[in-house]
């Protein structure tokens, strides 16, 4: 790919503008709370989510131990904070910067230690959970996996926890790790291909462009392609999944290669990326996907710990921490791909969830600003520091870091009956030129793949907008070979 541009790749908005179709309902209010909010609010400022997320953390470091979390309220565009045993000057200061203050009943050591004693205790497959700091609790989830014995294990810890810690629900698909989001990017490994996708344009730290995708990816396979079946055009470099992440850095082989930060979304039009952006609890977020092109939703929890089965291993567990939780739906082929806001920040990339697009479900994301510090990478050309924005597990979390151990490779090898088409997801913004890539709806590739709502859609997520991304059902010819979307 000599001195070509590669744009990343958000397949499916003509231009950032589409987004406003999705922003009444991202613009919901999560303040589930509202009412007990403090009274100090009539002070509070109107930010954007952005300048909200800058001020959390500001805030974290004056309360000290009374800081208890925060989340942005959408509806209100005020950032809400919550405290415990707070000093009454330390709550002013809080006003005074800006924020709601919201006293709540457990500190965030105590829903951390409230995450711990899960991990010790119910580290099941199918499992995840994250501080919500609307509920002042950690928010449990069990996809549909967790039956029987399982299920009365994971029941009894979270309500030895008590009804004011924790909480219990449950996901109607089951958790899996995803594949694309942006442009799609192949891989050959034995058995069939390996499609992931790249989210966002990096500068490794020896000043080589390169590009993140999701940890997983660069697990399954080292050398990786703009199109299913052409040479390699960038190797990964670093690669963490499972444990504290799911992120790889993937340095480009052709030293020349323009590697803008900027988001390809079609009709020769992009949208730059301007910052590493920390997700905020109640902020609005785009996913962009080469399966399902544009959606939208809010972030719901940060430090997420999710329990994936393991694809190599059928007894094991692939546990990853540190995650931002998400409404946002995705799919398999959505993997490693871009999670940002409207203004421009990069904010995470796909790495797995339950559900899918029709149905809906919980969607995990690596946040971008910990994987730039991690590899010590820059967004772009180099305009974004990696270690100037605070990760995302800062805020509250529930985050141990504790990696199941098993080194469990990402993603399902070559499923029997994958048939890949002949398309070329790089012949416009992430479109997949039919399903003639991943025929059918409800593909089941790989042995780890589950059936369910989470199972591949390929083929069924129109763009709203209307533009590139468009799935259309007239695909290239089946050429036979064999590919695999790793879940």
């Amino acid at each position: 790919m000599p001195k070509r541009k590669v744009a990343i790749a958000v397949g499916g908005v003509a231009a950032l503008g589409a987004a406003a179709l999705l922003l009444p309902n991202a613009n919901a209010s999560q303040d589930r709370n509202g009412q007990n909010a403090a009274s100090g609010a009539t002070g509070a400022k109107t930010l954007k989510s952005a300048d909200a997320s800058n001020l959390a953390g500001q805030l974290q470091k004056i309360l000290g131990d009374a800081f208890a979390g925060s989340y942005y309220d959408g509806g209100k565009q005020q950032l809400v904070v919550n405290v415990v045993d707070g000093d009454d000057n330390v709550i002013v200061q809080a006003k005074k910067a800006g924020a709601v203050v919201r006293e709540v009943d457990n500190s965030l050591g105590e829903l951390r230690q409230a995450a711990k004693t899960l991990k010790t205790r119910a580290t099941i497959p199918g499992t995840s959970w994250a501080v919500d700091p609307r509920t002042d609790k950690v928010l449990v989830t069990a996809d549909s996996t967790v039956t029987g014995a399982k299920w009365d294990r994971l029941q009894s810890t979270v309500r030895g926890l008590g009804a004011d810690m924790a909480t219990l629900k449950k996901s109607a698909g089951s958790f899996k790790t995803f594949v694309s989001g942006g442009d799609a990017i192949f891989s050959q490994v034995q058995g069939g291909n390996v499609r992931c996708s790249l989210g966002f344009n990096v500068t490794a730290s020896d000043g080589s462009p390169a590009f993140l995708t999701a940890g997983h990816c660069g697990v399954a396979a080292k050398d990786w392609s703009d199109s299913q079946n052409g040479q390699p055009i960038a190797t990964v470099d670093q690669a963490t999944f499972p444990g504290n992440g799911d992120f790889s850095l993937v340095k480009y082989n052709d030293p020349n290669t323009q590697a803008p930060s900027e988001v390809n979304v079609g009709n020769g039009q992009t949208v730059q990326i301007k910052q590493a952006a920390d997700a905020t609890v109640g902020q609005a977020v785009f996913r962009m996907g080469s399966t399902t092109g544009l959606h939208d939703g809010k972030v719901t929890g940060l430090d997420a710990t999710v329990n994936f089965q393991s694809e190599t291993d059928p007894g094991g567990v692939d546990t990853v921490t540190g995650l931002i939780q998400t409404d946002v739906c995705a799919e398999a082929g959505d993997s490693g791909g871009s999670l940002f806001t409207q203004d421009g920040g990069a904010v995470g990339l796909t790495s797995g969830g339950s559900g899918d697009c029709t149905s809906g479900g919980e969607t995990f994301f690596q946040p971008v600003t910990a994987a730039l510090q991690a590899t010590g990478a820059t967004l772009g050309d180099g305009g974004a520091g990696a270690g100037d924005q605070a990760g995302a597990g800062d805020q509250a979390g529930a985050g141990d870091q504790a990696g199941a151990g098993d080194q469990a490779g990402a993603g399902d090898q070559a499923g029997a009956g994958d048939q890949a088409g002949a398309a070329d997801p790089s012949a416009s913004a992430g479109g997949q030129a039919g399903a003639g890539d991943q025929s059918g709806a409800g593909e089941q590739a790989g042995a780890g793949d589950g059936s369910g709502a989470g199972g591949d859609q390929i083929g069924g997520g129109a763009d709203p907008s209307g533009a590139a991304g468009d799935q259309s059902g007239s695909g290239a010819a089946d050429d036979g070979s064999s590919q695999t979307d790793t879940h």
